[in-house]
């Protein structure tokens, strides 16, 4: 075929647009062979791949601000780069907290130890009945999906009201979870399709007390990786960048970017779908309904030392904790023990990196801010995700 006859081709200029984890593995993997120019909108590379060095008691700390874990079961191609690349890695903690403002309700899932960090949770029957319902739904829901018993089109929220799981469940276990690892309001979260969902936490070990996979960080900061990339991409790499247009043709493509027109044989999009759909001036019907399927929702991310915003009970302090605002107006909002997360034993502040509670920080406390768009997963962002088959590798 024609695409084949190209990908044959001895020395093809190809154009990569998005310098994050994507973009640049594509460009440093094709590199080898071809002629590679990339471009970025932002001022640096790396995504929501970003290491803050912050001077504090005498030296310095990279602190991750975006992608922070990865683990040995689902992140087999990123190892595998890592390796190649030479950066070493280290084994991380991911304990989970809640802390809810309104019932005063504080737990650390770790231990039985941290449990019970609140002792009186010892004799709190709605605390005692969420463990039991945590048990089941682990159990349950692991026969589910080996026996492939998932409705197609039902929601969390559904699933959760057909098998009777209590409001307690919802509230200070199984919605806090999600929240905290698609960085999802909860009314979104009770929208997430049960597949999707279960599927996710089953690979991770979410669904099981004992058989977890072993979870990792980038030894000296996640930027660390993309340092070593750029070593061999920071020539063709063109940073405040933004694409406005690409339009294809017989022979190739042309790309617009700050006013400039360039020629390539072929294009890669290490984008989001709404970006990408946003640059593609002749997007094809499919790409139109397959792109515009998938929403974002943009997170306000602040690095700060501000240890108010983790549980008051110390013993309850995890390296993710979710806090439940006492108004039903506010956000929820997660924080990240950056101490904890990248083994910052000795550090002289707590390292926080917290989402959409900025208003509650000490400004003084405050290190950077940020801004991170998060993908939200509904029934029809599910469906489409299936569905890019049809539109990669078939138009240049």
């Amino acid at each position: 075929s024609k695409e084949k006859r190209y990908m044959n081709q001895e020395r093809q200029r190809i154009a990569v647009i998005g310098a994050g984890v994507s973009g640049l593995t594509a460009a440093w993997l094709l590199s080898e062979k071809h002629d590679i120019t990339l471009f970025e909108a932002g001022d640096y590379a790396g995504g929501h791949t970003n290491t803050e060095q912050v001077e504090a008691g005498g030296r310095t700390w990279p602190v991750n601000t975006g992608f922070i874990v990865f683990n040995d079961w689902t992140y087999p191609g990123f190892i595998k780069l890592m390796d190649r690349l030479g950066v070493a890695s280290e084994v991380s903690d991911m304990s989970f907290s809640v802390d809810c403002q309104n019932s005063g309700l504080q737990y650390n899932g770790t231990s039985l130890n941290t449990l019970f960090a609140q002792r009186r949770n010892l004799f709190n029957p709605g605390f005692l009945k969420m463990i039991r319902e945590i048990l089941r739904f682990n159990r349950e829901t692991r026969a589910d999906l080996a026996a492939n018993n998932i409705p197609d089109g039902q929601t969390l929220g559904e699933y959760l009201d057909r098998h009777g799981y209590s409001r307690y469940f919802r509230n200070y276990y199984i919605v806090p979870m999600g929240a905290a690892i698609w960085s999802a309001p909860e009314i979104v979260l009770e929208q997430f399709p049960i597949r999707f969902f279960l599927q996710f936490f089953n690979n991770h070990g979410m669904l099981s007390v004992d058989d977890r996979p072993t979870w990792r960080v980038i030894s000296g900061g996640s930027a660390t990786y993309v340092n070593r990339m750029m070593d061999r991409l920071g020539e063709c790499t063109h940073l405040n960048s933004p694409v406005s247009s690409i339009q294809r043709d017989e022979d190739g493509v042309t790309i617009t970017s700050n006013g400039q027109q360039h020629r390539f044989d072929q294009v890669i999009l290490g984008c989001h779908s709404d970006q990408a759909l946003a640059m593609l001036s002749d997007a094809t019907p499919e790409e139109r309904e397959i792109l515009g399927a998938i929403a974002y929702q943009k997170n306000d991310v602040v690095l700060h030392t501000d240890a108010s915003v983790l549980p008051s009970n110390r013993r309850a302090w995890a390296a993710w904790n979710y806090r439940i605002p006492g108004s039903n107006s506010e956000p929820v909002s997660v924080s990240y023990n950056m101490n904890i997360l990248q083994n910052f034993h000795d550090a002289p502040e707590t390292f926080c990196v917290t989402l959409n509670r900025s208003h509650d920080i000490a400004p003084e406390k405050i290190i950077k801010r940020f801004e991170y768009d998060h993908p939200v997963f509904t029934l029809d962002a599910v469906a489409a995700q299936e569905r890019y088959d049809e539109i990669g590798n078939r138009n240049r």
